[in-house]
């Protein structure tokens, strides 16, 4: 179950073929096997995963949730209603926020648990999770070395397979960033695809929450759930919310892609021009149009 996709997770308990109830068992004993040498989380929602796990098996619409009995693991800067949100600071190191961010009722709407709260550079100011007022967060795959950041406890978690998704912000990097250091995929979506509302802030005019997940599918499975039109956001987009998963099989002849030549990456580790220059040439045969 470790590896297994969100998706076929959301399948398999929609089919019934699991309980949400086992599933956050498994993802529960993951966190008590791993989080010490890891140290991805500052609240573990253990009780409260429980019983929204309980209460989706007593559900009778499991079918229509797409996200049914997967657990999500949450950047502790995203308010969570009765749950702690300290920002990893100490400033707010007994905050119990009265009300859900968007992204959580959405996420809940979808029939998705809330696993933990996951551990960041403090107020989200860094790029490496040492940062926390509580403790440093280390990368699975190495535990010498740091996991990105600020969002790194959300891609160790994922990484390390305590949670199949998670949820970050990103102000310059900070979902993207963890994301290639933890080996996932994570996106920064367009300003006002996903709301703001609930997020504590550090630029506003930049933040995004965003996913991280093992896959382009899950990936986009977590966006379209959490993405669209938020009154409580004024800088939420009306624009309505695409077929995301549907969107990946979709041919490439109509997509420009901006790639950056010259002098800017004069100075790029070999490894890492080597993987650019593929990944722009795979674009290019799939017909995507290529403008330096």
């Amino acid at each position: 179950m470790i590896f297994h996709s969100a998706l076929k997770l959301a399948q398999a308990v929609r089919k019934r073929e699991v309980s949400a109830e086992e599933v956050i068992n498994y993802f529960l004993r993951q966190i008590e096997v791993k989080e010490a040498g890891i140290k991805a989380f500052i609240t573990v929602c253990a009780d409260q995963a429980l019983e929204q796990a309980q209460a989706l098996d007593r559900r009778t619409d499991l079918p229509g949730l797409p996200l049914a009995g997967v657990p999500v693991a949450i950047k502790d800067n995203i308010v969570t209603k009765g749950i702690k949100t300290t920002c990893a600071s100490r400033i707010l190191a007994n905050f119990y926020p009265p009300y859900d961010a968007t992204v959580i009722k959405r996420l809940k709407e979808a029939g998705a648990v809330i696993i933990g709260k996951t551990n960041l550079d403090e107020f989200a100011m860094g790029s490496s999770t040492e940062n926390s007022a509580f403790y440093p967060t280390r990368n699975p795959w190495n535990l010498e070395c740091v996991p990105g950041g600020s969002s790194g406890g959300s891609a160790a978690a994922v990484a390390a397979g305590e949670a199949p998704l998670a949820l970050g912000s990103d102000t310059g990097g900070s979902v993207r960033q963890p994301a290639a250091f933890c080996g996932l995929v994570g996106l920064k979506p367009t300003y006002g695809r996903v709301s703001r509302y609930g997020l504590i802030a550090f630029a506003s005019s930049l933040d995004q929450i965003g996913p991280l997940a093992r896959s382009v599918e899950d990936c986009a499975l977590l966006t379209r759930v959490i993405s669209g039109h938020d009154q409580h956001d004024s800088t939420s987009s009306p624009r309505s919310v695409p077929d995301y998963l549907a969107e990946l099989s979709q041919p490439l002849e109509n997509i420009k892609v901006g790639v950056i030549s010259g002098d800017l990456l004069k100075d790029v580790n070999p490894e890492v021009k080597e993987a650019f220059y593929f990944t722009v040439k795979q674009l290019e045969e799939e017909g995507a149009q290529i403008e330096e």
